[in-house]
């Protein structure tokens, strides 16, 4: 199925709710479907262009004046199977917390630390997403998709698809040049529960022994004590990531600020910071301005309370970027895609 539509609005495809347009709008559920698109269509060429899911790590600064691709690919199938695995294809329009439920089902472990993430299948190895010490990129065994200068359906092995923390090769050497259509994951017949991260252990055992149910409850409950649910106010999770600065820098604020939670970090001499205890310590939690504002249980969330627009949301932000720096000597980096 596909449909194309023009001026056509966005305020039901991003988190935000803001109500930005596009141009030009094209929604499929089957990959050859965009293909014959992009082909029969060579104009789409001399648009701008962007593949948007459900928008739950995007603000619009503005109208979009160009091409907006939606997959709507649907399915979960078993590719292939041995002793210790499972491999599931899993549809890019696939509702990721849908998947994760899914797979929870099934006893199939690797993302039950990641529930209740806003989103897509298709978005989750762009950003590499993660929570609860998992990420995405541990499960990913290959990305699918069609190459916009190749006009051609590739593929990319999780090595090829470069993650990193909250990054991927998708995010920016293929930023609006891969369309995902589906993604295939490795997932655990014999799973080693991850409860290392923060209080996850202490919420697990109060519902008894480890489980895969029982670590999906407790993310699903922590988050929901914690954030705002998209579905409730405007908003697209964490705004900042989590700055990773030299060592020197960590020890100094930590010699200062006892509180400040401190991170270890694959890369040699760097340890990551919590930005949002330092938004906090900064004077922003819970602060507002006009219809944007920031979260009042969790400094990490910028919200929109109704009728904010996406430049006045990008603003309010800067805002809070500017204050980070001037009394931490820390410069945070958005998570959320600004277009």
């Amino acid at each position: 199925m596909i449909r194309f539509f023009e001026n056509h609005s966005l305020k039901a495809y991003n988190t935000f709710g803001v109500g930005a347009k596009a141009k030009f709008f094209f929604e499929f559920t089957d990959p050859a479907d965009l293909a014959i698109f992009l082909n029969e269509n060579e104009s789409w060429r001399e648009e701008r262009l962007i593949v948007l899911g459900q928008g739950s790590n995007i603000l619009f600064l503005d109208d979009f004046d160009g091409l907006v691709i939606h997959p709507k690919v649907p399915g979960i199938k078993t590719v292939n199977e041995d002793r210790n695995h499972y491999w599931l294809e899993v549809g890019a329009g696939e509702i990721w917390d849908e998947f994760v439920e899914f797979s929870v089902t099934y006893n199939l472990g690797g993302v039950e630390n990641l529930s209740l993430i806003p989103g897509t299948v298709g978005a989750a190895p762009v950003q590499n997403i993660g929570a609860y010490g998992q990420e995405v990129c541990n499960v990913v065994e290959k990305v699918i998709g069609y190459d916009l200068e190749k006009q051609q359906l590739a593929e990319y092995s999780a090595d090829e698809c470069r993650f990193a923390y909250r990054d991927s090769i998708f995010k920016s050497y293929l930023k609006n040049k891969f369309i995902i259509t589906s993604v295939v994951f490795r997932l655990e017949k014999f799973p080693e529960f991850n409860l290392a991260y923060g209080q996850l252990s202490e919420w697990v055992k109060e519902m008894g022994d480890p489980s895969l149910q029982h670590i999906r409850e407790a993310v699903i409950e922590i988050r929901n004590s914690k954030l705002p649910a998209v579905t409730d106010i405007g908003n697209a999770g964490s705004f900042f990531k989590n700055p990773v600065v030299d060592l020197q820098l960590a020890e100094r604020l930590k010699a200062q600020y006892e509180t400040l939670p401190v991170y270890p970090t694959s890369a040699e001499g760097k340890l990551k910071l919590a930005a949002g205890w330092l938004i906090e310590r900064a004077g922003w939690k819970g602060k507002r301005e006009g219809d944007a504002g920031v979260h009042e249980k969790q400094a990490l969330v910028l919200v929109n309370f109704g009728n904010a627009t996406g430049k006045e949301i990008f603003d309010f932000s800067e805002k809070i970027r500017q204050s980070v720096l001037e009394k931490f000597g820390v410069e945070l980096e958005r998570e959320v895609n600004c277009i």
